[in-house]
């Protein structure tokens, strides 16, 4: 920051901020020159200096596809979940800037949301993904502070683990479209994600010997599935031209993988009779059949992709069925051994014999 005096005999003031040069003419006293130059200072340390504010002001839904773009997209495979947070976000706070959202007009938004029967559990994922636009918007330098922060989320309920039963997994095959059939069956014999299945491509298939390998899992880990017979053959089946295994067009008819079948499952669901299913209960059905099945913990989590093993211990269920069978073995075990021990010679050290004489 330079201070002068001009050919008018005025002190000036000249200096630069965020790239942008700024010349103040204070008066004839150089002494309140220098004070007006230390408030200056003070005030672009705290960034109050009303020269700024204009360059900062940026719509909200500029902000919001660029966050998706440069940010979301960049650093979360779970960016499809903000994509859609973001649609509804947008179409509530469309034509504000960021500096006009206050953490009242957020209120409005969760009440509103929740008005329209939307779930607590999808709120509140919303809410996150704004709380993390605005941490982006203060690093971004187009904000100074968070309307979110202090926004408290609704408490959600304990979701309740499905299990089908063999019947079940039976009835919703077939009830299932022929499009959605092979999706169903993979989940059912894999264990994987929806994500997973669905963008699954044709060059993760290893027909020579016999597995799925997912490189861009959730852990972030790779992993190799093994494939049992009846999935081989149903992606085999399925080998065909094209990238994905289940494609599908966008409005400009570009092939991409296909992006939801929650349509398609419900009415399978309906058409089957099973109620309050979701999709990712397929998967925690496919972990209890294992682990019921005699696989172990760790087996069953290297399938699942799971980070550690506490995550697959959720699905080792004791049910009354298991634990009649755990202790019908500990009896087969002694039944075996008692055969043994009756056949034995108990033979005493001689020191050890009384002499009854």
């Amino acid at each position: 920051m330079k201070i002068s005096q001009n050919k008018t005999g005025k002190w000036v003031i000249d200096f630069t901020c965020r790239g942008r040069r700024i010349t103040r003419v204070i008066g004839p006293s150089k002494r309140e020159a220098e004070a007006a130059a230390a408030a200056i200072k003070t005030d672009i340390v705290r960034e109050k200096y009303d020269l700024f504010r204009k360059r900062q002001e940026v719509l909200f839904e500029t902000h919001a596809d660029e966050f998706l773009e440069l940010y979301s997209k960049q650093n979360k495979r779970s960016w499809a979940r903000d994509e859609v947070s973001i649609g509804h976000l947008k179409a509530f706070f469309r034509g504000k800037n960021l500096s006009e959202i206050t953490p009242d007009a957020i209120e409005k938004y969760r009440l509103e949301r929740r008005a329209a029967k939307v779930s607590d559990a999808t709120i509140n994922r919303e809410l996150a993904c704004l709380k993390t636009m605005f941490n982006k918007a203060i690093e971004w330098e187009r904000v100074k502070t968070n309307p979110a922060a202090k926004i408290k989320k609704f408490r959600e309920a304990n979701i309740q683990e499905r299990i089908l039963a063999i019947d079940e997994m039976k009835r919703l095959l077939e009830a299932a479209a022929t499009t959605l059939r092979p999706v169903l069956a993979l989940a059912l014999n894999t264990g994987m994600r929806r994500s997973e299945i669905l963008g699954l491509r044709r060059r993760d298939v290893d027909f020579v010997k016999g597995f799925i390998l997912l490189e861009d899992s959730k852990s972030g880990k790779a992993r190799k599935i093994p494939m049992n017979s009846l999935i081989f053959d149903l992606l085999r089946e399925r080998k065909r031209e094209g990238e994905f295994v289940f494609p599908s067009q966008d409005s400009h008819g570009q092939v991409q993988p296909l992006r939801d079948v929650k349509t398609a499952f419900k009415g399978a669901c309906r058409r089957a009779g099973i109620k309050a299913l979701r999709f990712n209960d397929l998967r925690h059905t496919a972990a209890t059949k294992m682990i019921e099945a005699g696989v172990d913990l760790v087996t069953v989590s290297r399938i699942l992709g799971h980070a550690s093993i506490q995550m697959t211990m959720r699905y080792a269920h004791p049910t009354p069925e298991n634990m009649r069978r755990a202790v019908e073995k500990l009896g087969d075990i002694f039944e075996k051994s008692r055969g043994k021990v009756e056949t034995v010679e108990i033979r005493r050290p001689v020191s050890q014999i009384k002499s009854f004489n």
